[in-house]
């Protein structure tokens, strides 16, 4: 067993798992593998595959889209690979790939791997410069490669490494130079599809679109195989993300795996404290160890307490993203070769990269969905030894849930991934610029789905486009592409500049500008604080100066929400239920300076910002009046602010989505309905899905909300039930008994 004993006793451990270890299934490489493939995977002791890996292997070879869904360490890299060396480097030498469309035999095809990060390609590239396989020709192309490096992925390279991003701004938007890769694509990896939800997932949904019409106009009809964690629905996961349909789901995991001994963590106090203590005890006991946190100025905190405990500081880092090429790469072949021991990072580690060794895995605060947990405790045990995972819970409702209930994380089957690939608000602007690489037809709703004739007539009103016999046409002599972020859906970022030098100190979504860097906000970076002397928001910049007040700042607003339509409504008890578009006004009216040690508020601050409107998708419930006669009426407005913060933090229980990802508002008589109304919204234009998934399993998730109410030990409310560190209006009023009798209400049968 891999607990060591004063662990194991300690009171904080909540709850202790133990998953026994696996012996795996092997069998024969396929028959069509050639010899110098063979040879070459025999160089790294590679003779067998595993049977979930020769599975989709074949599959994909014969020509089936394949959703390849089994656990961390399972060896989903060869499940692909062996398909994409068959096609780029054996149809070069005439061995005989199926074919697919009008793809011919005999000429070198070519292959593209998506990944969400680019060490996750980078690791990729290691895998297959490993094989030395003559005529493999493979290249990562991202925004760290130098000119000669994208000219050899444009013009030589079979197989190409990239990311959506690079896909999305470099590739389609210049398809005319690519035509090489586009006309004879015969392959398209998605690695670490689960991540790609939500709006991020509905941009990387519209990227894939395009980059199949375009490989179709070439003369392309490529094979996409999938790669991810587990999660429920890959195949359908693959089919929303790609357009495709058709697809093989491996989902049985026939693996070797060592055992697992998972505990589940309730500090007593400051839970990124303890997370520190643990991983110096752990570095200590020559445990290689992961701590996993949910920002990335935690990460450095948390590295930071950690080397203050441990003989040698340098044997402990931190690994984020937004750090340089040669700094991640250093900081992974560190851990690679046993030169650090411990590292406190962010999901930029959940990936992918291939680390062998590591012993232990922190992860302080649920991720937001168990299928990342399980990637993040998969880093555990790679090296044959058995492995140990500990989550640390976070200060909040979803947290102190789970640890009530550790069976919704050791027993129940991992979340769908939300997607919403329909999201106008992100499919028009990538309508937009397929008519820039192409012009569009009717005949492309093939790839784009039947919203796209209402889409492409907005655009059109707006004078985007212009419609012309033979298509669409873009009108402008700017890039439709350069106006697409796909990980931010409110445009470019806002740049947090240091006064003194000019210097980019940090970047902040635009959606988040008004709250976090308003003049007079407290920024935190690599763990300086930086006070906000000016804010821009025409021109997406922010002046700072370093400084350490004594003080955090806390921003407080003002928000309004008009219901724009129902799409779907039902009763539950006294309640009704609904789900339909919703118009947010939002507005940051000013900001508290809160004592850093205590979180004593110290004085408020008016600011003078613009309102903000967003159109988006919301789960609702109503009660009429006559119904809540058992709260008193002073309570009315506690009840549903109270009901709305918890729900709001078990959410993502239900739905994979980050708590961020969401929001809320709730009134005891709102002008739209009449009734005391309670919201969960999306928090992204147009809707994200996360609100449809809330308005579907509502009886289970208020059902977990009631009861993290009724549990909470804490007298009036705190930040394990009701209380949110986002709350625009400070947390006030709030009724925490009083939330229970109103969800009492609701669920009544």
């Amino acid at each position: 067993m891999a607990v060591p004993g004063w662990l194991l006793a300690d009171e904080r451990v909540r709850h202790h798992y133990h998953r026994p270890a696996a012996s795996g299934q092997r069998v024969d490489l396929p028959e069509w593998v050639s010899e110098p493939i063979r040879d070459a995977l025999a160089r790294i002791g590679v003779t067998q595959l595993w049977q979930h890996q020769a599975i989709a292997a074949d599959a994909a070879f014969h020509g089936r889209h394949v959703a390849l869904a089994t656990g961390t360490a399972s060896g989903k890299t060869f499940g692909y690979l062996l398909p994409v060396l068959a096609a780029s480097v054996d149809s070069q030498i005439g061995f005989a790939v199926p074919a697919r469309g009008p793809l011919e035999l005999g000429r070198g095809h070519s292959a593209l791997y998506l990944a969400p990060t680019k060490a996750l390609a980078h690791d990729q590239l290691r895998v297959m410069e490993s094989l030395g396989l003559d005529g493999a020709r493979v290249s990562a192309l991202d925004g760290d490669s130098d000119a000669a490096e994208r000219r050899y992925a444009r013009d030589f390279a079979r197989f190409v490494l990239t990311n959506p991003d690079m896909l999305h701004r470099s590739v389609l938007p210049r398809h005319q130079h690519w035509i090489r890769l586009l006309s004879s694509l015969r392959y398209v990896v998605v690695d670490e599809a689960h991540r790609y939800r939500g709006v991020f997932g509905a941009h990387v949904a519209a990227v894939l679109r395009r980059l199949r019409r375009l490989a179709h106009h070439y003369g392309a009809d490529p094979v996409f195989i999938s790669a991810s964690a587990t999660v429920a629905g890959a195949a359908d996961l693959l089919g929303r993300l790609a357009g495709v349909t058709d697809v093989l789901e491996v989902a049985t995991d026939t693996s070797e795996r060592p055992a697992l001994d998972y505990l589940l963590w309730q500090p007593s106090e400051d839970p990124h404290h303890e997370t520190a203590d643990l991983l110096a005890r752990l570095v200590a006991e020559g445990r290689q160890s992961l701590a996993f946190t949910r920002s990335r100025v935690q990460a450095e905190l948390v590295a930071l307490r950690t080397q203050r405990q441990v003989d040698s500081p340098a044997s402990v880092a931190s690994y984020r993203g937004g750090y340089l090429a040669g700094d991640r790469r250093d900081l992974e072949a560190g851990l690679q070769s046993g030169r650090l021991q411990g590292v406190a990072c962010t999901n930029a580690l959940e990936l992918g990269v291939d680390i062998s060794g590591v012993d232990a895995v922190l992860t302080c605060g649920f991720p937001g969905t168990v299928a990342a947990l399980w990637q993040q405790a998969g880093r555990a045990g790679r090296a044959g030894r058995d492995a140990l995972g500990v989550l640390i819970a976070a200060q909040d409702p979803l947290d102190a849930y789970l640890c009530e209930h550790p069976e919704l994380i050791f027993e129940r089957p991992v979340e769908r991934t939300v997607l919403h690939p329909e999201n106008p608000h992100v499919l028009a602007p990538h309508l937009a610029a397929a008519a820039q690489e192409l012009p569009v037809t009717d005949a492309d709703s093939a790839w784009f789905g039947d919203t796209m004739p209402a889409l492409l007539d907005g655009l059109t009103a707006a004078g985007h486009l212009r419609r012309r016999p033979t298509g669409w046409f873009w009108t402008r002599p700017d890039r439709a592409a350069d106006s697409i972020d796909l990980r931010a859906a409110g445009g470019h970022p806002v740049e947090v500049v240091e006064e003194a030098t000019g210097r980019v100190i940090g970047q902040v979504d635009p959606s988040a500008a008004d709250r976090s860097v308003h003049v007079g906000a407290i920024y935190l970076h690599q763990g300086e604080q930086w006070r906000i002397l000016s804010y821009d928001r025409e021109d997406r910049h922010a002046l700072a100066v370093p400084d350490r007040p004594g003080y955090f700042t806390q921003p407080l607003g003002s928000s309004d929400i008009r219901v724009i339509g129902e799409l779907r409504s039902r009763h539950l008890g006294a309640a009704r239920l609904c789900f339909g578009a919703v118009e947010l006004s939002s507005q940051v009216t000013g900001f508290l300076r809160r004592d850093e040690a205590s979180g004593r508020v110290w004085d408020s601050h008016p600011l003078d910002l613009p309102r903000q409107v967003l159109r988006t998708q919301s789960f609702w419930f109503t009660l009429p009046e006559d119904a809540l006669n058992p709260i008193a009426t002073r309570d009315l407005p506690g009840a549903a602010h109270a009901a709305e913060h918890c729900a709001i933090g078990l959410l993502p229980a239900f739905a994979p989505c980050d708590r961020w990802d969401i929001g809320g508002l709730s009134t005891t008589c709102h002008p739209d309905t009449g009734e005391l109304t309670v919201f969960v919204h999306d928090g992204h234009p147009g809707g994200a899905g996360f609100a449809e998934r809330g308005y579907e399993l509502a009886e289970d998730w208020l059902g977990a909300t009631r009861e993290r109410l009724r549990t909470c030990t804490c007298a009036t409310g705190c930040p394990a039930c009701v209380v949110s560190p986002k709350c625009g209006n400070g947390n006030q009023p709030l009724a925490k008994d009083a939330a229970a009798v109103l969800l009492d209400l609701v669920l009544a049968t």
